[in-house]
């Protein structure tokens, strides 16, 4: 952006001559005095970097000029020339100051309507806030440059137009206005426009897959985290049921449980004080008189036959 200061003043060098800025401005037309100060604000800015002095001195000169289109209608190319390459330099020395955000309202003050301003002027403007991804602030701005009449027949409207889809309107998604910006003016050659549409086929492809794609990983990623906390349970679970399992067969459990049988088998069953035991003794009871009866049956013929 510097070379671009020192180019823009080097054509204009020597048109006003030698002058001190402590000099008068009355002393010299408003369009020298200009030139003299676009050579200081150019020495500010690329050998000192002195950019907030390289700012003031445009805005000097800018005025200088203001007025003296006030006093009588600017005459030949000079006059814009000389604007242009101030606006240049201040555009660059605001942008070095990181003040960026005020270039386009700096450069309206001077133009009043973006009609109105130069190629050279709009397609920095484009370029600068394109770089700090705020394409969105030159919209309108170039929307109307690129409207008005007048700006069509210049030899720079094909490549602000193009400029415009590349850096604008693609990266805000405005795919349907650069279809029709490249399909309605007679600026492109076949081949550009060919390019162009190429250009915004692949950026509504790839608008596409950045809406749709997405979606599905998100989709994915729900279910793979709903699978992994329910995984998560069930390994809980089975952690918990084997540590249950190992504790209730484990061997001190086992005898509890044992003793624990016997002793109720002792206590309920066989208590003679328990209802429930009276039908379990009663025949163990009448088992063992039967074997009684049967044993002394057999034993007393076998003493009465001796």
């Amino acid at each position: 952006m510097k070379s671009d200061a020192s180019t823009s003043a080097a054509p204009l060098k020597g048109l006003g001559g030698t002058l001190r800025s402590s000099e008068p401005a009355r002393a010299l037309p408003a369009v020298a005095l200009a030139v003299h100060l676009l050579e200081e604000a150019a020495d500010f800015l690329v050998v000192h970097l002195d950019f907030p002095a390289a700012l003031e001195t445009c805005e000097r000169a800018c005025q200088s000029l203001a007025y003296d289109a006030l006093a009588e209608e600017p005459t030949g190319g000079t006059f814009m020339e000389v604007k242009c390459s101030l606006c240049v330099v201040g555009i660059q020395a605001l942008a070095e100051m990181d003040r960026w955000r005020d270039v386009l309202s700096w450069v309206l003050q001077y133009y009043q309507v973006p009609e109105k301003l130069p190629p050279k002027v709009l397609e920095l403007c484009i370029l600068l806030y394109s770089k700090m991804q705020e394409p969105g602030a030159v919209l309108d701005v170039v929307d109307a440059w690129l409207q008005d009449p007048e700006n069509q027949d210049l030899p720079e409207y094909g490549s602000l137009a193009e400029l415009h889809l590349l850096r604008v309107l693609l990266p805000l998604g405005r795919l349907s206005e650069a279809e029709e910006l490249v399909v309605s003016s007679a600026a492109f050659s076949e081949k550009q426009r060919l390019e162009m549409l190429q250009a915004i086929h692949t950026a509504r492809q790839q608008h596409i897959q950045e809406h749709l794609i997405p979606q599905e990983p998100q989709k994915l990623s729900q279910q793979g985290s709903f699978s992994h906390k329910l995984l998560s349970l069930l390994m809980l679970l089975r952690r918990l049921w084997g540590s249950a399992m190992s504790h209730l067969l484990s061997q001190p459990f086992k005898k509890s449980l044992l003793a624990a049988l016997i002793l109720f088998l002792l206590v309920v069953r066989f208590d003679p004080a328990s209802p429930s035991s009276l039908p379990l003794l009663y025949q163990l009871v009448q088992l063992f008189r039967r074997i009684q009866k049967a044993t002394l049956a057999r034993l007393y013929p076998l003493v009465l036959c001796d």
